[in-house]
């Protein structure tokens, strides 16, 4: 296959440079162009000239979902791979029909992103278990649904601490004893902010509290 030509806008540098850094072992995919906003990806995707964009969906400025319109309607012929932690099958229904090509979680592997990219370059799209899922329960056609990125996320003094705890690799038990309470409550807490928050796991935690400012 030719080099495929990959943009990535997302604002988080240390993320843009580790998924950079990850994908470096597959000599068949180039990076042309980083941004840290939609805003600064359109202004530099003419002359970059990608094959595809790993789009964040969170981003100041202008956020991927306009972002993805945007290059939909003025630049068909690039490929848009979302990549994000918003795991609501709402958003997934929504950024396809605005033109997106695939849909990744942050908290997948290098070589699934690899495998996206390919599919996505090969047939149009990259459709895994999580975007077959609601492409076949056609959620996202039964209502309209107007994602809000900017929503403002409180959560109690209690759950930033269990937060807090989880971004720094604490287990369940070691948050229980430093809190003085069980481990079945911090679990329960954990759930609890996992449901609110639309993520699976605590990779998904960690990338919704850094991305939303939750904690110090």
């Amino acid at each position: 296959m030719d080099t495929i030509k990959v943009a990535i806008a997302d604002d988080h540098k240390i993320f843009r440079k580790g998924v950079i850094l990850s994908l470096k072992p597959y000599h068949n995919i180039q990076f042309v162009l980083e941004a840290e906003n939609g805003e600064e990806l359109i202004q530099g995707v003419e002359q970059a000239n990608p094959d595809i964009i790993l789009m964040d969906l969170k981003m100041p400025v202008k956020d991927g979902i306009e972002t993805t319109k945007y290059i939909n309607r003025h630049f068909p012929a690039i490929k848009i791979l979302i990549l994000t932690m918003y795991e609501d099958e709402r958003f997934v229904g929504h950024l396809m029909d605005s033109g997106a090509n695939g849909y990744l979680l942050k908290s997948t592997d290098p070589e699934e992103i690899k495998q996206g990219i390919m599919d996505v370059m090969r047939t149009g799209f990259y459709l895994n278990n999580f975007v077959n899922r609601v492409l076949i329960k056609k959620n996202y056609s039964k209502q309209k649904f107007n994602p809000n990125l900017n929503s403002e996320v409180v959560i109690s003094d209690r759950e930033k601490e269990v937060l807090s705890l989880v971004c720094l690799e604490y287990t369940a038990q070691e948050i229980a004893q430093k809190m003085d309470i069980s481990a079945r409550t911090v679990e329960a807490i954990k759930d609890r902010l996992m449901e609110r928050f639309g993520v699976k796991n605590s990779v998904g935690l960690v990338f919704f509290a850094m991305k939303n400012s939750l904690i110090d």
